[in-house]
């Protein structure tokens, strides 16, 4: 009897405190890491010889390095987004480590490389500059997987005072009855 009681405060404890820790994501390298500023690499599939298109926001220098094993080192000035011509030699099917640097935060992403060739993208004219933003304020965000809302703070201040109300009565029994279950 003493055992199932026991079990039964342990699996309460450990339930407490599963619900009140914050979720946990896996990075298993197919989505883009979290970064203060934003970033992307258009399309994400190219034949070698294929040009990309390379774009950051909210990153407040500058300007924005990015690097990559399969072209040659692209810096992004003011906003603006810029493009790069995958080698002709990459690869086809592998998939590209493409890596952003703001202020020495790096994000990064992947390009697959896919079979065949792109013949080179018509010259565009540069894009207009971005309008200037303001300055962002405040630290991390109010939604995602690691932020807890207090709904889910409250469930598991709840449930951990529950726990040990639990434990401490149990405590109590044991000791009024000679420590005989």
């Amino acid at each position: 009897m003493r055992a199932i009681r026991t079990a039964s405060a342990a699996l309460l404890i450990t339930a407490a405190v599963a619900v009140s820790a914050p979720t946990a994501s896996a990075d298993d390298g197919t989505t883009p890491n979290v970064t203060s500023f934003g970033f992307s690499v258009t399309p994400s599939t190219v034949a070698p010889g294929g040009t990309v298109t390379l774009t950051t926001e909210g990153c407040e220098v500058p300007s924005v390095t990015v690097t990559s094993g399969i072209f040659d080192t692209v810096t992004l000035t003011e906003g603006r987004p810029g493009t790069a011509t995958v080698d002709l030699d990459a690869k086809a099917g592998a998939e590209y480590e493409i890596a952003f640097d703001c202020k020495g935060e790096r994000g990064t992403t992947t390009l697959t490389v896919a079979h065949g060739t792109t013949p080179p993208a018509p010259v565009t004219p540069p894009a207009p500059p971005a309008p200037r933003k303001g300055v962002k304020a405040g630290f991390g965000s109010s939604t995602g997987s690691d932020a807890l809302g207090t709904a889910e703070l409250a469930t598991g201040a709840v449930l951990i005072a529950g726990a040990l109300g639990a434990a401490v009565a149990l405590a109590r029994r044991r000791g009024r009855s000679g420590g005989r279950p």
